[in-house]
């Protein structure tokens, strides 16, 4: 029986160093972004390190920098799939810079310190908040760890611990009223995920506004998933099977609430007309064709990006936050 043979060791920078003719911090400068060093000595160590097959240790640099490249990426819709844009778009910009997401799921930690723990033990460089309705205390805990914080997708204002980069809910919500209204649509309901997030609470609120007095019911389904938006649309139309008009704070709890009208033979947009909120691509698929207004979520994740790098290259920098605009997208549902 043939045995496998032993593993090579992984060459390190003295290796490249002397294969170079260099010194040791002539490697680490070389593979330090913006750390001086001659062009002459950057070929030779470059050629040297792929002559051997070298690749930096980001854990040994990061002892002599004082800095890991590691970002937090904290939430806790996880299971929501329009967050998989959010965290496929955040990793892929992340890396694109070097830097490396360390994901904190807040989905299990009643107040965040299990989440913020990890972050501390790993010396996170920065925190990125990517939902609605984070623990309460969480952004400033994060805050006063030292660590620069972005959230997105939080609540815009004075009283915001940490910089927020997020859409106009209310703004989003006037634009579903609106539009059901200019098409004759008189007896509405909102439909909202959890009574206590920020984006729910804005959502609904700029949706009454608009909505007025043809605004009949406005219930929570709890939770941003399908089933919940399906078992809140099954209970709507139990108080109420006069409701012409629906307002969903999501596209998923809306894809659960159109369901929900099937199941119980009422046509969409015929009897009822539906709005999303995010434009998630299953949105736009033919067995929904979801009218929704769509938030501009690449935009917010690179500024979010941005800003933060900004801030970890200079301390002083604080970003302000940033309110995003958004815009309806009509499809079917609403007729």
């Amino acid at each position: 029986m043939s045995s496998r043979p032993p593993a090579l060791p992984r060459p390190t920078a003295r290796d490249v160093a002397e294969a170079a003719g260099v010194s040791i911090s002539a490697v680490s400068r070389t593979f330090t972004e913006g750390a001086s060093v001659s062009a002459k000595t950057r070929e030779r160590v470059l050629a040297a390190a792929a002559a051997l097959g070298y690749r930096p240790n980001p854990l040994a640099r990061s002892l002599m920098t004082g800095r890991t490249e590691l970002i937090g990426l904290v939430s806790n819709h996880f299971a929501n799939p329009t967050f998989m844009e959010v965290f496929d778009l955040f990793t892929r910009e992340l890396q694109a810079r070097g830097l490396r997401p360390l994901l904190a799921n807040l989905g299990q930690d009643g107040d965040g310190g299990a989440a913020l723990d990890m972050l501390r033990q790993y010396n996170v460089d920065a925190v990125l908040i990517a939902t609605s309705a984070p623990p309460d205390g969480f952004a400033a805990s994060c805050r006063a760890a030292g660590l620069p914080v972005m959230h997105v997708f939080g609540r815009a204002g004075r009283t915001s611990p940490v910089p927020v980069a997020t859409v106009d809910n209310v703004a989003g919500g006037r634009l579903a009223a609106d539009a059901m209204l200019a098409r004759g649509l008189r007896r509405l309901a909102f439909l909202g995920g959890s009574a206590h997030d920020a984006s729910t609470i804005d959502r609904g609120n700029g949706f009454a506004d608009a909505a007025g007095k043809r605004l009949r019911h406005a219930i929570h389904a709890g939770n941003y998933t399908h089933e919940h938006g399906r078992v809140a649309m099954h209970a709507l139309l139990d108080r109420d099977d006069g409701i012409d008009g629906v307002f969903c704070a999501d596209d998923v709890l809306a894809m659960g609430a159109m369901d929900a009208c099937r199941e119980r033979g009422v046509r969409v947009p015929d009897d009822v007309g539906i709005v999303g909120f995010d434009d998630m691509p299953l949105a736009g698929w033919a067995a929904y064709a979801l009218t929704t207004v769509r938030q501009p979520i690449r935009d917010m994740v690179l500024h979010a990006i941005e800003r933060i790098v900004a801030w970890m290259e200079n301390p002083d920098t604080v970003p302000r936050s940033r309110l995003f605009p958004c815009e309806l997208v009509t499809r079917t549902s609403l007729g």
